[in-house]
């Protein structure tokens, strides 16, 4: 191969090839041909070919309409993408990207023929989600030159690409891999060949966490999902883009990663959702996931604590840290606060209000000798959000739960009281993605800030695990981990060692 400066972007006048004109490969091309490059979509079915293209125009057709694209753009665009009648016909390009189907004798076989068939300076991609970068290359003499460029669906509006680099990608490869997707106005991210890459990795507690509240009978599905979205600031809940991504789809991701790391529990799969699967209740697409989407269907609605009177006077002990922003709500809404010193707790009357630590709202209470006791949940901006989980311990009696539903409401907050759970819902999700996150920075998969961007652009998280942790404190997020594993005895919540140096270190996270 000739020498490649590192950083540099593939030029315009570069022709880009596309194995597989599905609906991954068609947008893939659709983002390169917008680019500016010359685009042959190539795929073993001559028609699927013809309605990628017909599914482009009409696609691009749309944004002419709205106003977003300029008509004569959009001609040019169509014009760059051109059929390939045969794998030979791809003999000119620069970049060849494979979007086929997940099978690595398959992939194999094609990067093979593809080398024969392509120059020596031609760079091999592969959009493969799942498989071993550093397989599919083992099958080449020239394993250097292959390289992952995972795009994520719908490809033209999905901002990340994770540039994946096997044990073998020349460095020079994947840094032109990286500018080039940067050209094309991506978010490209660094990351080894592991399983699940970073998104599909760090991204299963989120479905986890979810799942066992349900199956442990925290709360119900509606209400979680109202939390995760109006506290966490997720713009889905779990159950809800579990059942647009299909179960089928999610439960293989899971069992994949699962099985990849040796059955790591960490990774478990769910058998709640291995039941849907196996009743094809696979959300969306076919009707009926955790949801019913059938015409007449009723759409349930979180549980929502009815009005209560705020009370007069709260007392705030100390700091409560990232949820201090609460304070100035209650005092726009005419709560008296009181500040003094102490462990960071607010008191209302006899009871004690706490943000939540991982541990159960009973346990806590018996360690910390308060009986009646109120643990709220994490947020992501605690100066807007919209709802919170509650729950209580067993001695809290009514009038307590009461004031502190209505302090809440006063603030302009809805409350959804929730069974005694450990970490409640948003914290112990948060705490467990942070976890994620940090120990694919420890094993070196990614750096923390390519962790952060993954999450941000590859699955619209409000904030990266790795910031957010930082804004909540690493401590706490370590505390929150050790009492989770305390309480469940597993080792599915151990704390990554990165954030256990990182705590005992007195260092940061590096996002």
């Amino acid at each position: 191969m000739h020498e490649m400066t590192a950083g540099d972007a593939l030029s315009r006048q570069a022709v880009v090839a596309v194995v597989g004109a599905g609906t991954m490969g068609a947008g893939i091309a659709q983002v390169a041909a917008q680019y500016g490059h010359e685009v042959l979509l190539f795929d073993q079915q001559r028609e699927t070919v013809e309605k990628a293209l017909a599914a482009t125009a009409a696609g691009l057709e749309k944004l002419v309409g709205r106003g977003k694209l300029a008509a004569d753009e959009r001609d040019r665009i169509l014009q760059r993408l051109r059929p390939a009648q045969s794998l030979s016909d791809l003999s000119p390009a620069t970049l060849v990207i494979e979007a086929i189907v997940e099978r690595l004798d398959v992939k194999q076989a094609l990067f093979r023929e593809l080398e024969s068939l392509c120059g020596p300076d031609t760079l091999l991609a592969t959009n493969t989600s799942s498989i071993s970068v550093t397989a599919i290359a083992s099958a080449l003499d020239h394993p250097q030159r292959l390289v992952g460029m995972h795009f994520f669906n719908p490809a033209p509006i999905m901002k990340l690409v994770e540039v994946v680099k096997g044990l073998d990608t020349s460095e020079a490869v994947a840094a032109c891999i990286h500018a080039t997707a940067s050209a094309w106005g991506k978010q490209p991210v660094f990351t080894r060949s592991t399983p699940g890459f970073i998104v599909n990795r760090v991204a299963r507690p989120f479905y986890a966490e979810g799942l066992r509240a349900i199956e442990e009978g925290a709360t119900d599905l509606a209400t979680l999902d109202a939390v995760m979205r109006e506290a966490g600031g997720f713009r889905m809940g779990p159950f809800e883009l579990m059942d647009l991504i299909g179960h089928d789809v999610n439960y293989a991701v899971t069992r994949s990663v699962f099985d990849a790391y040796y059955g790591d529990t960490r990774f478990q799969p769910s058998l709640l959702q291995l039941e849907l699967v196996n009743g094809n209740r696979l959300g969306r697409k076919n009707g009926r996931g955790f949801y019913d989407y059938r015409e007449g269907a009723e759409t349930p609605q979180p549980k929502t604590e009815p009005a209560c009177d705020r009370p007069g006077t709260i007392v705030v002990e100390g700091s409560l840290g990232v949820a201090s922003p609460l304070i100035a709500r209650w005092r726009a809404a005419g709560v008296n606060v009181v500040e003094r010193a102490g462990a960071g707790l607010i008191r209302i009357g006899s009871l004690a209000l706490a943000l939540t630590d991982g541990r159960l709202a009973a346990e806590r209470s018996v360690t910390q000798g308060t009986p009646r006791l109120a643990l709220f949940d994490l947020a992501l901006d605690y100066a807007n959000c919209r709802r919170l989980a509650v729950t209580y311990s067993p001695m809290t009696d009514e009038a307590s739960r009461q004031a502190v539903t209505g302090l809440f409401q006063a603030a302009g907050i809805e409350v959804s009281v929730i069974e005694d759970h450990p970490g409640l819902l948003v914290m112990r999700t948060v705490c467990m993605l942070a976890n994620e996150a940090a120990d694919a920075v420890h094993q070196d998969v990614c750096s923390a800030a390519d962790a952060d961007s993954a999450m941000r652009f590859g699955v619209n998280y409000p904030a990266g695990p790795l910031e957010w942790a930082t804004r909540l404190g690493v401590e706490a997020v370590f505390r929150c981990l050790r009492h989770l594993e305390d309480a469940y005895g597993e080792d599915r919540y151990r704390p990554s060692l990165l954030l256990r140096k990182t705590v005992f270190s007195g260092g940061t996270l590096d996002v």
